[in-house]
């Protein structure tokens, strides 16, 4: 299933037309995809952009996909590897990287996604662009089969199937990703996750409280005299010292989400999104 196939199923759940996902989530990959509801569509932005995943990589074998899907280009048989080899290979994926995304991949080439350019024959130059690994876990090495699995907490923008792709070039036998799990993404994990079956259960599960996605953000609250204020996109005043330009998750005066600001000085705070405006 895409992730806009998954998107219409929970827009028919909730009854609801205004529905978004946070993230692509390839077909093939399992796990954690994050969907706001109505106007929480306009908070995606504002959450956490790490995403976690468990992966397994095929050493040996190269495909026009970079995973298992794709045509075999190339097979070779794979080294002989210890732990610490594979390790001293990892290292060189750790922190921030030059990464090249696959030719099937989301990016948009000439108003075109590659991906379409790619099932359609082309081969097409995609630029190198700078992603940060941040964790990059051996969990097992299976050398009979070929395949080492991993855990990985990265950035934003970062292709999984790369990563497999980019190792097996550093280890001389060529690789691709043979099966992930996004374990987390957006500040969102397995554990708060729903199933389809759940989704679909009479009445849907009741979607989470949007400050509770917003929990990583500081807060401020308005003071009944202001809320017309804000209601009318004014700037506000705060006594908090909060970096320039830092997102600030803003309370009514009985505590509901009224919308985001950002620090626009000392001490103030610029209206961005203002869920009940006036007029």
């Amino acid at each position: 299933m895409s992730s806009h196939a998954c998107v219409s199923r929970v827009r028919r759940a909730y009854g609801l037309k205004r529905v978004g996902h946070g993230g692509t989530l390839d077909p093939a990959v399992t796990g954690v995809l994050p969907i706001a509801l109505g106007p929480a569509t306009r908070l995606l932005p504002y959450l956490s952009g790490e995403k976690t995943y468990r992966g397994v990589i095929q050493l040996g074998l190269v495909t026009n996909t970079d995973d298992l899907a794709g045509d075999v280009i190339d097979r070779q048989p794979w080294p002989q590897l210890t732990p610490d080899a594979i390790e001293t290979a990892l290292d060189r994926f750790r922190g921030k990287i030059l990464q090249t995304p696959p030719q099937v991949s989301a990016v948009h080439v000439n108003g075109q996604r590659a991906y379409k350019l790619a099932r359609a024959g082309e081969t097409i130059d995609l630029a190198a662009r700078t992603v940060t690994i941040e964790r990059l876990q051996l969990l097992a090495w299976t050398p009979e089969q070929g395949q080492l699995e991993v855990n990985v907490c990265c950035s934003a923008g970062t292709y999984i199937r790369s990563l497999a792709r980019d190792l097996g070039a550093v280890l001389g036998c060529g690789g691709c990703l043979a099966q992930l799990r996004r374990t987390g993404a957006l500040g969102f994990g397995l554990d708060q996750a729903v199933t389809l079956d759940q989704l679909e259960a009479e009445p849907p599960v009741p979607p989470m409280n949007p400050l509770e996605a917003l929990s990583h953000l500081p807060q401020h609250q308005l003071e009944s005299d202001h809320m017309q204020g804000w209601r009318c996109g004014r700037l506000q005043s705060c006594t908090e010292n909060w970096s320039l330009d830092t997102p600030v998750v803003v309370l009514t005066p009985a505590g509901d989400l009224a919308g985001m600001a950002r620090v626009c000085g000392s001490g103030q705070l610029q209206p961005r999104l203002v869920l009940d405006a006036a007029g």
